[in-house]
């Protein structure tokens, strides 16, 4: 009696080589990643460079709150700040330059003519030269946040930039803005280019006490800034 010819050899053979065929192609899409991971990457990226150039602002205060309204300048990782504010005391609108640096702030007021001492907590502000500190500045609120969910991709100029949503804890925040409250989530909005740059930070929630919520944009250009910051 003739044995029955088997075909399940051949059949796998083809099985096999049509696999490879296929995967010669096109090729797999290659998986995003987490969104977690991409916001660690940037963090990573921000610690790395030796300055960057740092826009801080708010399109206003809650009545009678003395606070930050806006800030930009050149932060590096020696730690140091050399820049321009703008903070509300007292209902009184102030600008001023600022040099940080060795543990050190320092203002030319308006109607001086020469930079001073002072203390940022006076305006509840923070000591600008802390802002690119691995641990606690601002670099930290990129692997502090939660729930960081994927947004909009959208081309900037000649870069992509992704959105990433999350929760902040306000622990973080504090540590960057005093007068936040620590125990508050704060909602944020992360924008990064495609290849791992932080370009802007938008934070909001109760950075003062007893007051509405206020929101905080952050941008971040220059990457690579090379400056030498000295106390004047």
């Amino acid at each position: 009696m003739r044995t029955p010819r088997t075909t399940a050899g051949p059949l796998a053979l083809l099985v096999v080589l049509g696999l490879a065929l296929g995967g010669c192609g096109g090729g797999a899409e290659q998986q995003a990643p987490d969104p977690a991971t991409v916001l660690a990457a940037a963090k990573r990226n921000l610690d790395a460079t030796s300055g960057v150039r740092i826009g801080l602002s708010t399109a206003q205060l809650p009545p009678g709150v003395s606070g930050l309204l806006a800030a930009d300048g050149v932060g590096t990782h020696a730690p140091a700040f050399s820049g321009d504010i703008k903070v509300s005391a007292g209902g009184v609108t102030a600008d001023a330059a600022v040099v940080a640096v060795d543990d050190k702030v320092f203002a030319k007021l308006p109607f001086t003519t020469r930079f001073a001492p002072i203390d940022p907590a006076d305006y509840s502000a923070p000591d600008p030269a802390a802002l690119l500190e691995p641990e606690g500045g601002l670099s930290s609120l990129l692997t502090s946040a939660r729930k960081v969910q994927k947004g909009e991709q959208v081309r900037d100029g000649k870069v992509v930039v992704t959105s990433y949503r999350a929760d902040v804890p306000g622990k973080a925040v504090a540590s960057v803005i005093p007068s936040a409250d620590a125990k508050a989530t704060f909602s944020g909005v992360f924008t990064v280019t495609d290849d791992d740059r932080l370009t802007k930070a938008v934070l909001s929630g109760p950075f003062y006490p007893k007051a509405d919520s206020v929101t905080y944009t952050i941008t971040f250009a220059d990457y690579g800034t090379t400056k030498n910051i000295k106390a004047p």
